[in-house]
């Protein structure tokens, strides 16, 4: 008997302590939730281009040409993510403004030149969220449009829209709920074009690769 009443009261004593121990932690602040990246997002972006186009031909006999081309891009983006426990995935288009060009010389008096004059992408994105840093990688579709020039006593240039691929790494960081920025890495392939030239020139390809390093701003809705 004496055995019970001290294990009832023991039990008692133990419902008490944890009972005084849940009032406790009640009182305790919990932990904040992580950054939520799910939303819809536009921003602004800008950056350095460098690369090489090769023109190659036939106007006697084959002949290739390859000028460096660098510059400054501007442009914009819109953006939709969706995040599932510490993983993004989502969508992004973007289009800029560019002054990426250069030239080389065939000879004496003959010069060649690329200037990309704008340039685009539709692009899926994925990455790795912790809390309000996310590391991503993206890539999809490209699209520019790049000019082909050659002065050589007289002078042409032609634009045309050129069509290839895009790949991609960047980390954005939500200073706010509603403001991100971040940096990104892209690697352009245009592929080839084709370009008619005037009677006194030879018809060419012109094949152009970019390389981007930009920083970006956006809003988060």
């Amino acid at each position: 008997m004496r055995r019970l009443t001290f294990a009832s009261a023991g039990f008692l004593a133990l419902l008490s302590g944890s009972a005084r121990a849940a009032d406790l932690g009640s009182d305790l602040p919990m932990t904040a939730a992580g950054f939520d990246w799910t939303g819809y997002y536009a921003g602004v972006q800008a950056g350095y281009g460098w690369g090489r186009s090769e023109i190659t031909g036939d106007d006697g006999g084959p002949f290739s040409v390859k000028p460096d081309i660098d510059g400054g891009f501007v442009g914009g983006h819109v953006a939709g993510l969706w995040q599932f426990d510490q993983a993004v995935i989502g969508a992004e288009a973007d289009l800029n403004y560019a002054s990426i060009d250069g030239t080389a010389d065939a000879g004496p008096g003959n010069t060649f030149g690329t200037d990309v004059k704008w340039f685009g992408s539709i692009n899926a994105k994925a990455g790795y969220a912790m809390d309000r840093v996310l590391i991503y990688g993206i890539g999809g579709i490209a699209f520019a449009g790049i000019e082909t020039s050659q002065a050589a006593g007289s002078a042409f240039a032609r634009t045309r829209t050129s069509t290839g691929w895009t790949l991609g790494a960047g980390v954005d960081y939500a200073l706010t709920n509603n403001v991100v920025v971040g940096a990104q890495y892209r690697y352009y392939d245009f592929g080839k074009e084709h370009f008619d030239a005037p009677d006194t020139f030879a018809d060419r390809d012109q094949d152009v690769k970019l390389q981007t390093l930009g920083v970006n701003f956006s809003y988060k809705f």
